[in-house]
């Protein structure tokens, strides 16, 4: 992968994040109940998993795999990274936050668990 294409993956995960820290506030989500935000998380499942499906089947099969790995990486390091920052220094929630804003932790392992099987199944269908 080309830097310039390593950069727009690293923007458009620090704008998505961005843009659901907006949708959150004023209380990143704390203020609807606990059976909405899972309702949201599953909806929001379903679409990862479409989109893994719409993204990676418009790809060569040559670079699947590599292109399901980069946007696992760019869509939870920097989400990681910036609710770290934002949740753990910022409110200073600390570790904590990965339990008490669950819906986050859940999703630093949604891109890795949709991604490369995605990716691996489409591959050997044009095997």
């Amino acid at each position: 992968m080309t830097p310039a294409r390593h950069l727009k993956f690293l923007v458009q995960a620090v704008l998505v994040w961005f843009a659901f820290w907006i949708a959150g506030l004023p209380h990143y989500y704390q203020q609807y109940s606990m059976l909405l935000v899972a309702i949201g998380c599953s909806v929001l499942c379903v679409l990862i998993s479409l989109g893994a499906v719409y993204i990676l089947a418009r790809s060569k099969p040559s670079t699947m795999r590599s292109r399901a790995f980069w946007i696992s990486v760019y869509f939870t390091v920097p989400f990681a990274i910036l609710d770290t920052l934002y949740c753990g220094v910022y409110l200073g929630h600390g570790e904590s936050y990965l339990w008490k804003y669950w819906y986050l932790t859940l999703f630093y392992f949604t891109p890795w668990i949709t991604f490369p099987p995605t990716a691996w199944a489409l591959e050997k269908r044009h095997s």
